[in-house]
Order: structure tokens, then C-alpha cells, then sequence
């Protein structure tokens, strides 16, 4: 079984800028094998997105503060 590199759970998270999404769990590009991640808006049409793992994980920087850019909240 294909060991992901970022440790992304299950769960809800918030976004530096508010919004809150489902994370439904972590996926592989068919042709780059880029860790990516499947997830949901808890708010408006919502639907299904992925975003490349490595983005998700990262940190950003807001009002001089570095944060995670999604931010784990607790289980669904």
C-alpha cells in the first residue's frame, strides 16, 4: 500500500481566512503520483476538490504571523 508523505486526517478544518471544509481523505495524481488532497466546502454548492497535499500542509503568513493554511478542527 502507497505510504502518503503528509499525515493529512479525515476531519474538519479551517482555512486562514475562515471557512471551514470537510477533508474526505488523500489521493494520488493518475500521472505525477502528486499526494493530493479530496475535500469539500462546508459552506455554499459545495462539491468535491482536490488540492496538491504539499499546499494544503504548508504555512502562511497573515498580519506579520505564520499559520498553518488549514488548520485541523476535530472530527466530522
Amino acid at each position: 500500500m502507497y505510504q502518503f508523505q503528509y499525515d493529512i486526517k479525515p476531519g474538519r478544518y479551517r482555512h486562514f481566512k475562515g471557512n471551514e471544509y470537510q477533508v474526505i481523505g488523500m489521493a494520488r495524481h493518475s500521472e505525477t503520483e502528486e499526494e493530493m488532497v479530496v475535500y469539500r466546502p462546508l459552506y455554499g454548492e459545495g462539491g468535491l476538490w482536490v488540492r496538491p497535499a504539499a499546499m494544503w500542509a504548508e504555512e502562511v503568513e497573515r498580519d506579520g504571523k505564520r499559520q498553518p493554511r488549514f488548520a485541523y478542527i476535530g472530527e466530522m
